[in-house]
């Protein structure tokens, strides 16, 4: 018998094995047929799997002869594929479906448009691309390739870049991570430096265009920019990654996940840190970031994350600030990467600007699904920023201010803060128009006041308090209704104050603003640096801190409701939202007014608004689809259209924004071939506009102007196109006219509110909208020439570019209207490789990018209107007097990431 035994053993040995064997096989684009480098494979009921490779091929060994692959990757459909026997089983086609994205965090939070489902207009950015292009260039800039996109460096100091969608900046823009809304609460803007790191932690990017399918009643005039985070991963594993680049750039990035346990815990966490001595003169950069994610899942009907992810950075700046910018003849004298507040001080770099922000996110969100049909998803979140920029304040004598040429080398055109230094100190000193000067010592020191004595550095504080609530139920009534209902609750306070940054040189500095502390000298006891101590604890008290110039809080408390019902039965698909909200404006301000004095803080100010909105899509067949969709948003104002000049002044003809959006698509799928079309047209109505006039009488006030109308129209095509295997093309090209309609008026006011002219006339009619090119075209060509290698050239061209639009240059009939920036082209090259390690899932992914390599000169945007007249001098038909940036020239950087 137990020769029986061992024989039978034997054979079952013998028997596993024969049974253990290779499974080898490709992952590609359901609709496109590319390769899906990354994509999961796993042995379902197991943890064994492995990942494809630049190619999408894969390799799985296996201890049975039959079984299941469960093949995944984000933004498709997931899939299973049965085997019977070792070997290879072929090409595995996954469908994108956008839907899918909804995996990673929360799905109920986060409005991602399905292609040929959802009637908006929508493009989508994966990881993979993000990482391969991404280089030193900021996660703006990624999207430029996208229709109706206009991504700029503005200034060129890390994170200052800016983006417009269909002609509107990000304060009519919504960008959210998440499924959360970002846009600062009292002015609507996005600041790309307090999100540096996002591009590290950012799984795919998704721009709907126009008023979009968000149910949040958001200020998505231009459209809606959805930023996806990875979640907590639930498989072990990590990355290293090291980069570098021109001009001393340096980036490096690990990352970890646990996995998920027996009991339902995951974990990931990222660190970084990136630096650099900048692309512009002057503009030195250090920012870190980290990402951490906890996971739960304790029974199927609960999901629980926690995320925490900030970015403090600080670098210097070549401004936006109009005062602070150089003009055409500075750059054609000190070259295109002149920076007007560059210079040095006791031999180190200095400069009038630089930021300085922290801005740590977390959020906890929580899905419970009830049953098959009904599910609750809510986010909790909270938002502490610390930090502002800094700036010149005070002037020399004879009103030197700190633009003046009198202390800027004439051979560099940088600032001589040693000069400035010594002169505030009360040294005699000769400037360079030739004049002598001298501080005259108050009470034997040298103080410097806003009236003549000298120049100092202050920094000018935007901190808040940011708390909100977001939560939505979602019930699917068959398998082609739905329905949806919401809240949307949020509190900010913003702190905004002045203090010294540097002295420069002085004993101390005299400020009179604060009602409250009339005769108020800050000393050097009282100096706050702008540097990282400043910004990492985000909890610490500021109220110790001397502050002067101004002293205000703005508090915006918003609470929303909204709903949506939806429709797809596979051919046909339509939804319909509306939403009503109620923000609330406050303002308190401890410089202008006693503390004794009740108007020191105003009652809320509130206003309701809300938006409606539906689409429907028609799927003709498999490779046709059409798509209308329509929406009115009543929009409340921004904070500063609230309460006028700097003070508690209530606005007395404050009036809600209009917008009114139609747009049509059609989609077109020949499998190889891919391509989007759209219209569109938004009426954007009732805005506010205040300038700074003098009368012909010589009275100066303020005039507020309510009721300035733009009209955006535009076309926008987007293509992809596999010609083979090897060879893939994308193209893109938008086509718009984005121009102001009718005169607006408003009545001036002088400081004590009395009407000094009852008409104010802006003549902007016809006028075109400046700031973003109003015809951008873009195309890419993919090479795949061996296995594992992929190279891209890409061609990007901008036209009617035309200059940022200041309202007091419209005061008058007889204006010229808008300046014409001259066109460019610019070229950018790639190539990205990646190898597995062995015969695990340890890969090595090498990403070099060459951005202008023609090293174009061009003029990206200019912040002032001027036509050239008579004998001016010009460039490029430009009067040299404007004030511009020139953008980045040829600029490289390669990286490589190791993935364990």
């Amino acid at each position: 018998m137990k020769r029986i035994y061992l024989a039978f053993a034997a054979i079952l040995v013998s028997a596993m094995a024969f049974s253990q064997g290779t499974i080898t096989g490709t992952v590609v684009d359901g609709e496109l047929g590319g390769p899906l480098p990354g994509a999961s494979v796993v042995l379902q009921g197991t943890e064994n799997g492995t990942s494809t490779n630049f190619d999408g091929n894969f390799t799985l060994e296996v201890s049975e002869s039959s079984g299941t692959l469960v093949i995944s990757y984000i933004g498709f459909v997931a899939k299973t594929v049965a085997f019977t026997s070792a070997g290879n089983i072929g090409t595995i086609a996954l469908a994108p479906d956008a839907e899918e994205l909804e995996g990673v965090i929360v799905t109920g939070i986060l409005d991602i448009a399905k292609e040929r489902e959802t009637p908006v207009a929508v493009s989508t950015i994966m990881a993979t691309e993000i990482q391969e292009k991404i280089g030193s260039q900021e996660l703006p800039e990624v999207l430029k390739s996208t229709p109706s996109i206009y991504a700029t460096k503005t200034g060129g100091g890390f994170g200052d870049g800016r983006i417009n969608v269909r002609g509107f900046d990000s304060q009519n823009t919504a960008i959210m991570i998440n499924g959360i809304p970002v846009n600062d609460m009292e002015n609507g803007r996005v600041f790309w430096s307090n999100w540096a790191g996002l591009s590290d932690v950012t799984t795919a990017m998704q721009v709907q265009r126009g008023l979009g399918s968000s149910k949040l009643a958001i200020s998505s005039v231009g459209g809606t920019i959805n930023i996806i985070t990875k979640s907590t991963d639930l498989e072990e594993g990590g990355s290293v990654r090291f980069g570098g680049g021109n001009d001393g750039y340096m980036k490096m990035v690990a990352s970890y996940n646990t996995g998920k346990s027996e009991k339902g815990f995951a974990a990931s966490i990222l660190l970084g840190r990136t630096s650099g001595d900048g692309y512009v003169q002057g503009t030195e950069f250090e920012g870190y970031n980290y990402f951490i994610g906890l996971g739960y899942e304790p029974n199927a009907k609960n999901s629980f994350q926690f995320m925490l992810t900030g970015a403090p950075q600080v670098h210097n700046q070549r401004t936006s600030s109009f005062f602070n910018v150089a003009t055409i003849e500075d750059h054609l004298q000190y070259g295109a990467l002149y920076n007007f507040n560059h210079g040095f001080l006791n031999g180190e770099q200095f400069g009038w600007r630089r930021n300085f922000y922290h801005k740590p996110v977390v959020s906890f969100n929580w899905e419970h699904r009830f049953n098959d049909k009904t599910t609750l998803s809510s986010s909790a979140y909270a938002s502490y920023g610390r930090g502002g920029g800094t700036g010149d304040i005070g002037s020399g004598p004879s009103f030197g201010f700190a633009s003046s040429s009198r202390y800027r080398i004439p051979e560099t055109g940088l600032v001589d803060y040693d000069l400035i230094s010594r002169y505030n100190s009360g040294e005699e000193v000769t400037f360079y128009d030739g004049n002598q000067y001298q501080i005259a010592p108050t009470n034997g020191e040298q103080i410097i006041t806003s009236r003549g004595d000298g120049i100092i550095r202050r920094a000018s504080i935007n901190s808040h308090n940011w708390f909100g609530l977001i939560a939505n139920l979602h019930t699917d009534i068959n398998d082609k209704w739905s329905w949806d209902v919401g809240i949307d609750a949020r509190s900010y306070k913003g702190i905004h104050y002045r203090r010294v940054d540097n002295l420069l040189g002085a004993d101390g500095y005299f400020d009179d603003d604060d009602i409250n502390n009339p005769e108020h000298t800050v000393r050097q006891d009282g100096v706050i640096e702008s540097d990282f101590g400043s910004i990492v604890n985000v909890f610490k008290d500021i109220d110790a801190e001397e502050k002067i110039d101004y002293y205000n809080d703005g508090i915006v408390r918003w609470l929303g409701t909204f709903g949506q019902i939806e429709y797809s039965d596979g051919t046909w698909s339509a939804f319909m939202q509306g939403g009503v909200s109620q923000q609330g404006f406050k303002r308190i301000d401890y410089f202008n007014y006693l503390d004794s004095d009740p108007e020191q803080e105003t009652d809320f100010e509130n206003r309701l608004g809300g938006n409606i909105k539906g689409g429907v899509n028609y799927n003709v067949d498999e490779a046709h689809n059409v798509f209308v969709n329509a929406g009115y948003y009543s929009k409340q104002p921004l904070f500063d259209a609230v309460y006028l000049n700097f003070r508690n002044d209530l606005n007395p003809d404050l009036t809600n924004e209009k917008i009114l959006g139609l747009e049509a698509g059609y989609g077109l799928n020949l499998g190889d071939f891919r391509a989007k079309v759209n219209i569109y047209r938004t009426t954007w109505k009732d805005r506010f506009q205040d300038l700074d006039i003098e009368t012909p009488n010589g009275d100066e006030g303020t005039a507020n102007i309510n009721g300035v109308e733009q009209i955006h129209t535009g076309l926008e095509i987007e293509t992809n196109y596999r010609a083979s295997d090897v060879v893939q093309f994308r193209g893109m090209l938008s086509m718009a006219n984005w121009e102001y309609a009718g005169n607006p008026t408003g009545a001036a006011l002088d400081d004590d509110r009395n009407i000094i002219d009852p008409e104010v006339t802006l003549f902007l009619d016809d006028v075109k909208v400046g700031d973003a090119a109003q015809f951008t075209a873009n195309l890419e060509m993919i090479v795949r020439p061996i296995e594992n290698l992929k190279l891209s050239g890409n061609l990007y061209s901008a036209s009617r570019l035309f200059a940022q639009i200041n309202a007091e240059d419209f005061d008058t009939a007889n204006n010229q209207g808008s300046l014409r920036l001259p066109s460019y082209s610019l070229f950018d090259f790639g190539a990205y490789y990646s190898f597995n390690i062995g015969s695990g899932n340890d890969a090595i992914s090498i990403a070099a990018n060459v951005n202008n390599v023609f090293d174009t000169e061009y003029i990206a945007e200019s912040l002032t209107n001027t036509f050239a007249e008579g004998n001016a001098q010009t460039f490029r038909g430009l009067d040299t007097s404007n004030k511009v940036f020139f953008g980045f020239g040829r600029t490289w950087n390669i990286s490589m990431r190791y993935n364990f």
